[in-house]
């Protein structure tokens, strides 16, 4: 009984053996034409198919629309996939995949997953794909320079002097071809030229670098830190002005002095001054001027406004320059009006529309003071002159003189000259049409009472706009 049971149990075992091989074997030769248990290929679930199952699926998941190019200037160009006849297949990374996984060992992977990314086969054509590239502006032979070409100069432009060096960052057009054959290769869709390192420095010549370091002493000469305040207006002295501030040689060269620096051309500092005179200068100056009565009217003349002083700003601004000095800086004027700037007026003044004999006195924009007014006698060549004046003094109790004539007044503000804004006690009647054939001598003549409060409020300095 006892081993009768044995051989029974030792068949039995034998038959289970015999089975389990037969299925390890089987499986070995099923999982050498499919993939182990647990495979994924690109988030796809592989386990039991075959490389042409899993191929159809990973190409409907992949795409690929072309390349686009950048160079280091931002320019760009794109390729599409159909241009250069783009075709990918993933049967190859599958069979080199499927063959690593060893079917004889199938075993293991019943233990652990595997989770592998697969890159497909690339072809497209070579030859479309560099006669494209030959056609792009920036990485056409045709259109690049050779090196022998490439410049390095010192130029003039209307912002100054700038260094024009074609030496630096030049693209090779050999690396930029095998950088984009490789980028489609491996289905990128963008490739930046200056990060693959396809732009190098050139060499040098002698000349070259004796330019280079001139270029330090023109780039530093023309960094002037001076910046002219003219009212609200900023004037920076920068390169664009500062570059004719170097002399040069009749052939055009930089001139350079016994220490190798570069010379100031003291001539161009006052040309500059001048230049800003010339335009920010505004006694005597036309104005456009918005009258109260609607209209804007156009005022020549006048001894308001603001001058420069000439020598005291070139020899500032001579020095300033040579020590370097950086500041924004307000201008010496030998007449400082009112305020500074083309708008010399702004919002508080005086203004006397002769036409409508009639004074107002705006401050801050608001009107403060209304009357009609007596001006001088046009009948008797009298009349008031137009122009933009100012009040250069106030007093009380004066008596006006001339030929013919002693006037008291108990307030006076004279404007121009001889001429000013006066209280007139002789007279009960302003406005109209009186200036005409009685008349003051050139004075304005103003209601005692508007005088009053006149003289209080204007201030010495004040812009007086006369105009008819």
């Amino acid at each position: 009984m006892g081993k009768r049971f044995i051989k029974h149990l030792l068949i039995i075992m034998c038959i289970i053996l015999v089975s389990l091989m037969g299925t390890y074997i089987g499986l070995a030769i099923y999982y050498h034409n499919a993939f182990a248990y647990g495979t994924w290929i690109n988030g796809v679930y592989c386990t039991g198919r075959s490389i042409n199952d899993v191929n159809k699926e990973l190409a409907k998941g992949f795409s690929y629309d072309g390349i686009v190019i950048y160079d280091k200037d931002g320019n760009t160009w794109q390729i599409s996939a159909e241009e250069i006849d783009y075709q990918y297949d993933f049967a190859r990374a599958l069979e080199i995949y499927l063959q690593q996984q060893n079917a004889w060992v199938w075993i293991d992977s019943l233990f652990h997953s595997e989770n592998v990314e697969l890159m497909p086969v690339v072809t497209f054509n070579r030859q479309v794909l560099k006669d494209i590239l030959n056609g792009i502006p920036f990485l056409s032979e045709a259109g690049a320079q050779s090196d022998e070409e490439r410049r390095l100069a010192i130029i003039k432009t209307k912002q100054g002097y700038e260094l024009l060096n074609e030496r630096t960052d030049v693209l090779s057009l050999s690396e930029a071809e095998a950088a984009i054959l490789c980028a489609v290769e491996e289905s990128r869709p963008e490739v930046y030229l200056e990060e693959e390192g396809c732009y190098h420095n050139l060499e040098l010549s002698t000349q070259m670098e004796d330019t280079l370091k001139l270029w330090e002493k023109v780039n530093a000469f023309q960094q002037c830190g001076i910046i002219y305040q003219m009212g609200e207006e900023q004037i920076p002295v920068d390169a664009s002005v500062v570059c004719d501030w170097i002399e040069l040689q009749e052939d055009g060269s930089f001139a350079l002095d016994d220490q190798g620096n570069l010379k100031l051309r003291e001539s161009a500092v006052e040309e500059f001054i001048d230049t800003l005179a010339k335009e920010y200068d505004t006694v005597g100056a036309s104005r456009q001027f918005k009258a109260t009565r609607g209209e804007t009217v156009t005022i020549e003349g006048g001894i308001y406004g603001n001058k420069l002083d000439r020598k005291a700003e070139i020899a500032y601004l001579t020095d300033a320059f040579l020590s370097g000095t950086k500041e924004t800086h307000e201008p010496a004027y030998t007449q400082k009006a009112w305020r500074q700037g083309k708008d010399d007026i702004g919002d508080t003044y005086v203004e006397v529309d002769m036409g409508e004999q009639m004074m107002y006195y705006y401050a801050d924009g608001m009107l403060k003071l209304k009357t009609p007014v007596v001006t001088g006698n046009t009948s008797r060549r009298m009349g008031t002159p137009s122009g933009v004046n100012y009040v250069y003094l106030k007093q009380k109790n004066r008596v006006l003189r001339g030929p013919g004539y002693a006037s008291p007044v108990d307030f006076w503000m004279p404007v121009k000259g001889g001429i000013g804004i006066h209280d007139a006690s002789w007279r009960s009647k302003y406005g109209g049409t009186i200036y005409q054939t009685n008349g003051s001598h050139g004075c304005i003549n103003t209601p005692r009472d508007v005088m009053v409060e006149l003289y209080d409020s204007v201030e010495v300095g004040t812009p007086v706009v006369m105009f008819y």
